[in-house]
């Protein structure tokens, strides 16, 4: 079964970080074990763990929470790239309704 690409991907490609920004900007409200993230984007451990530290060393993404051994993570919504990247996909969005809506007749 293939997953639908979101407009992030098709744009910037099917990269291991973009895969896992893009998994995080879908649950912007949530947060994730390391386990969870690597389930939810169909990634390998070898994969996921190779690319990761890309993401959490620059501030992308942080720690949110932790309970024992467990580390729950998420977007870091002060960093500027997560504020950039938060624009993006807005701007990415409104593209595509734009396009869509010309595509659809309006009912008279």
């Amino acid at each position: 079964m293939e997953i639908e690409k979101s407009l992030l991907v098709r744009m910037f490609g099917n990269s291991p970080e973009m895969r896992i920004l893009d998994f995080f900007l879908d649950n912007k409200l949530f947060d994730f074990s390391k386990k969870e993230i690597i389930e939810e984007t169909g990634m390998s451990k070898a994969t996921f763990y190779a690319h990761w530290e890309k993401l959490e060393k620059p501030g992308i993404i942080k720690i949110s929470r932790k309970f024992g051994k467990t580390r729950l993570y998420e977007l870091n919504h002060d960093n500027p790239i997560v504020k950039q990247l938060f624009l993006m996909e807005k701007q990415l969005i409104k593209l595509a309704s734009e396009k869509y809506t010309k595509k659809i007749p309006v009912p008279a």
